[in-house]
């Protein structure tokens, strides 16, 4: 119950919040923003609450810039992590002055030009790193390496297709953990299933038949650092939000997968790959240990995993945890 003192009634009141509209002139253009009121349940009136007033700041700051297109606070916090620089070094090596960057974490609004440089070293790495040489005297030696690596790391991630992006960007905002070999066998899954459902891959990136089940080379070498150890890559906030462009059959194949697969740990999942006949295929010649690089064709996927939904229909999580449940106990 959320009560507050009410100056019309002269007493605690319960209250409820309402989204009201109001008209404002900035630099001599009319704006209209939406902001969140507080209203008196009792006698309907709008109440005055601690930090509601600092609240419709932050909405009109953020409706503003986002009607001018201009960059927003938290994305400008983002480039600090993404390449590793504090405010001073970020400043100068985007080609501002050395406190620019403090000020706009502050709230300063940039100008339309500094904006555009600052969402251009947002969404491409190349134009970073040409930033960065162009400011190289301007910063430590130190920081201009980290940074050059940083952004070597973020093309390197971008060198996958978009809809691979998408994907990642689903799975990582679906579960809190996920480690280099469970992502591997969940991308496979989702391949297999889709492709058996749809009658066409989710993605183009190949697959490959390695010791420990199928593996999509491009995606392994992007977070092979991470080694057994849990995926916390600061590179994914580039694509928050880029989920929302899969179409739903793409969205219902992987929440299928994250809804059974997804439910044991990635030793579990590598036992059920080296079950299947596509793996098992692949590896045909080669001892336990050996390593290889068998590809692993979406055809043989496509195939094997429409033999097995004609067995259990995985078009549903059950049909899925039925096979699961038969594969985990086959010997």
């Amino acid at each position: 119950m959320r009560k507050d003192f009410c100056i019309n009634c002269r007493k605690d009141t319960e209250y409820v919040f309402q989204r009201k509209k109001i008209a404002m002139d900035i630099k001599d253009k009319s704006y209209q923003f939406l902001i969140t009121t507080a209203i008196c349940e009792e006698c309907g009136a709008e109440m005055s609450l601690t930090g509601l007033m600092d609240k419709n700041v932050q909405e009109i700051d953020e409706q503003y810039r986002e009607q001018e297109n201009i960059v927003s606070v938290t994305d400008i916090a983002k480039l600090l992590k993404l390449y590793k620089l504090g405010k001073a070094p970020l400043s100068l090596a985007l080609g501002f002055g050395e406190v620019t960057i403090t000020r706009y974490l502050a709230g300063q609004v940039p100008s339309k030009e500094y904006s555009d440089i600052i969402k251009s070293a947002l969404t491409s790495p190349a134009y970073m790193k040409k930033q960065l040489s162009a400011n190289k005297e301007k910063i430590s030696d130190t920081a201009y390496q980290k940074a050059v690596q940083a952004a070597d790391a973020l093309i390197e991630l971008l060198s996958v297709s978009d809809k691979m992006q998408r994907v990642l960007s689903y799975i990582f905002e679906s579960l809190k953990e996920v480690t280099p070999l469970m992502l591997q066998k969940l991308l496979y899954f989702t391949q297999g299933i889709y492709s058996a459902l749809y009658g066409k891959p989710m993605f183009p990136e190949h697959c490959e038949a390695w010791i420990h089940g199928p593996v999509f080379p491009k995606v392994y070498n992007l977070f092979r650092d991470f080694k057994y150890n849990p995926i916390d890559d600061v590179r994914f906030i580039l694509f928050s939000g880029t989920a929302d462009e899969l179409i739903n059959e793409e969205k219902k194949v992987i929440d299928l997968v994250l809804n059974s697969f997804g439910l044991y740990s990635a030793k579990v999942l590598e036992k059920i790959t080296h079950n299947e006949t596509p793996w098992k295929e692949a590896r045909k010649g080669y001892e336990e240990h050996i390593p290889s690089k068998e590809p692993l064709s979406y055809e043989r996927m496509k195939v094997y995993y429409e033999s097995v939904n004609k067995k259990y229909n995985i078009n549903s999580a059950a049909g899925l945890k039925k096979y699961i449940s038969y594969m985990l106990n086959k010997e």
